[in-house]
């Protein structure tokens, strides 16, 4: 299975054939390495398969069209920005009404109270407010941890991720160990680092609770900004108790709890907060609720709203670093509105989650059918594989990725269709899957399979 040769053949191969399917999107690759850095509107989009990035057209429900007219079973349906599915027709029509009236005036609108109202039902803590992204929402959340503790750093879990936020680009160096004893350095590929990221940001293990306790013990923490469970770094999830003892330590130790729910929401329509039970001081969550709009929210506890009234209400809150003059426009809050009122509700995962559980089935089929020591991973409508068994922290899912392999069933899938998230070998289901769907992709993943382990 870890023949380098064959990989590299196969790989060979598959680029020829996407290159065959796709040459509309390599004369517009070529046309963009002028006028755009890295020949792409974002450098991350250099990360999916493939020798030139494959430009779409349309996408709808479940299904993207590229500019040659291929269509795809998307699996990875905007990294969750689009998973409730793409070019919902409610939002379409509250964005056209909405536009027609004015997008931004620096106003409430009244689907602003609408809107506060629905996240602190889902949610369960009651004050809002938005932001234009997820990562946004973090640094705001962060600024006022820091203020409300009086402390200087805020901890993250290793390999976690949330957003573009200076802080979070932040790992233990797993030269020096993990826990207490690990060094924190700057991520691998964070640029540019603003300040020493040792002395703004603590880093723990997930799964971890022993390090967790040693390292909110020197109280300088102001807040522990967690996914419930790892998803960035592939699925990683949280083992029996951990995460009410997460709650139980940070209390202890006066240390603010915060849940980024961006990517965790794939539990249910109130995140894995709401699926577990678990009792946060602020949430986030972000690139969703609009159905494709950019946009995101974060919520408070009361106690927090309270303290917090005072300096939200001050005479230089424009100046807070909190904010933003296109935060909470109008389109995006009709937006949310239109989403979250017909999406994301529990009908919605009732279908979602069972493709999701087809998936990871068939997924291990395979996976047992070759013997390879090999796992997939399942949360809420999400669900991912690997190529090896369940780590429990992010430093043994980082050492675990095998981006030669991981490249090849990215193309090999592309190729024959199915399209999953560029990052890990994420899959993201919607109503609008179908068990078809999952089918196609666990016929497309045999035959990788099959052929990496036949030698055919």
């Amino acid at each position: 299975m870890t023949d380098r040769t064959r990989i590299a053949s196969l790989r060979a191969q598959e680029e020829e054939l996407f290159a065959e399917l796709h040459p509309r999107s390599a004369e517009l690759a070529e046309q963009a390495r002028g006028p755009l850095l890295a020949g792409v509107p974002m450098p991350w989009m250099t990360r999916w398969p493939g020798r030139f990035p494959l430009f779409f057209e349309s996408a709808s429900g479940a299904r993207l069209t590229d500019v040659d007219g291929v269509e795809y079973v998307d699996l990875c349906l905007g990294d969750t920005g689009a998973m409730t599915g793409h070019a919902l027709p409610q939002v379409t029509e509250a964005l056209t009404a909405r536009a027609s009236r004015g997008i931004t005036t620096m106003l409430p609108s009244a689907d602003a109270i609408w809107v506060g109202e629905e996240l602190a039902r889902r949610f369960g803590l009651p004050s809002w407010q938005l932001a234009m992204s997820a990562t946004d929402a973090n640094r705001f959340v962060l600024r006022f941890a820091r203020h409300l503790t009086g402390r200087p750093r805020i901890a993250v879990m290793d390999w976690c991720y949330h957003g573009t936020v200076d802080e979070t680009l932040a790992v233990l160096d797993p030269s020096t160990g993990s826990g207490q004893a690990g060094r924190v350095v700057p991520r691998p590929g964070a640029l540019g680092p603003q300040v020493d990221v040792a002395e703004t940001t603590a880093v723990v293990p997930f799964n971890d609770l022993d390090a967790l306790d040693r390292r909110l013990a020197v109280g300088d923490v102001a807040c522990l900004l967690m996914e419930p469970a790892l998803t960035n770094i592939g699925i990683v999830l949280p083992e029996p108790g951990y995460l009410e003892g997460v709650r139980e330590v940070t209390r202890r130790h006066g240390v603010l709890l915060v849940n980024d729910e961006t990517h965790t929401l794939c539990a249910g329509p109130g995140g894995a907060t709401v699926a577990w039970g678990l009792d946060p001081d602020m949430v986030v969550v972000g690139k969703p609720i609009g159905g494709g709009i950019p946009c995101a929210a974060y919520g408070l506890s009361a106690e927090l709203a309270e303290r917090l009234s005072g300096p939200m209400l001050g005479h230089e809150i424009d100046v807070a670093g909190v904010g933003g003059t296109l935060t909470g426009n109008a389109l995006a809050l009709a937006a949310i509105r239109a989403t979250l009122s017909t999406c994301l509700r529990e009908e919605d995962f009732a279908v979602a989650v069972p493709l999701a559980e087809g998936f990871a089935a068939g997924v291990a089929g395979v996976i047992a059918d070759h013997g390879l020591p090999w796992h997939v991973q399942r949360l809420g409508c999400r669900a991912e594989y690997w190529f090896c068994p369940p780590p429990r922290d992010g430093a043994a899912a980082a050492a675990a990725v095998d981006e030669e392999l991981e490249g090849l069933l990215h193309l090999w899938c592309l190729n024959r269709g199915v399209l999953l998230t560029p990052f890990h070998n994420m899959a993201l289901f919607s109503p609008h899957h179908t068990v078809a769907d999952v089918d196609r992709h666990t016929e497309v993943f045999g035959q990788a399979v099959a052929a990496l382990t036949s030698g055919t």
